[in-house]
């Protein structure tokens, strides 16, 4: 081989040139593979957040509940209710700006239980004003949950007040709360 031989490092065999036309048509197929493959993307993508709000959504079936069978299913007690000699709690909050509070309770025992109601009259003094100082003692925000204070009250007066029967339930036949 002599240095006179005409050495061509940018590639290509010796002779050939690529004209414009293969460029494009080279061009042309890359092009068409990414739209598809961007294409291709968006479809799975949109196809993942359908279904994924569907499931969320709650459109989709709900697998989070179980079946349960009538056998499994309890009656609800039915109660007796003592609440006409308890009356209307009236007191003020325990807020820096202390808010009106307005309660009828009403407390449930079992039906045919005939010491509850003799206890409850018996005690029906303690009864009120343990009613009165336990919602004078809490803030309105804490009056706020009602369930809470329900179980609450309940718990109260079966530990505290009542000794040889048990009250069931707790309701309130009016609960406002008027913050100033």
């Amino acid at each position: 081989m002599s240095d006179q031989d005409d050495i061509n490092l940018e590639g290509g065999d010796v002779g050939t040139t690529e004209t414009s036309g293969r460029k494009i048509s080279g061009l042309i197929p890359q092009l068409l593979k990414w739209v598809a493959i961007v294409l291709s993307a968006l479809i799975f993508i949109v196809t993942v957040v359908v279904i994924t709000v569907n499931i969320i959504g709650g459109a989709g079936k709900n697998m989070s509940t179980l079946p349960v069978s009538e056998e499994y299913t309890g009656v609800r007690e039915i109660l007796q209710w003592y609440r006409d000699p308890i009356g209307v709690i009236q007191t003020r909050t325990n807020d820096e700006i202390p808010a009106s509070v307005v309660a009828e309770v009403a407390l449930g025992y079992t039906a045919d239980d005939k010491t509850t109601p003799a206890e409850l009259s018996a005690r029906i003094v303690e009864i009120k004003d343990f009613l009165r100082s336990f919602l004078q003692s809490k803030t309105a925000m804490e009056l706020k949950n009602e369930e809470k204070i329900k179980i609450e009250i309940r718990n109260q007066i079966n530990d505290n007040i009542l000794s040889k029967s048990k009250i069931k339930d707790v309701r309130f036949t009016k609960y406002e709360i008027v913050e100033q």
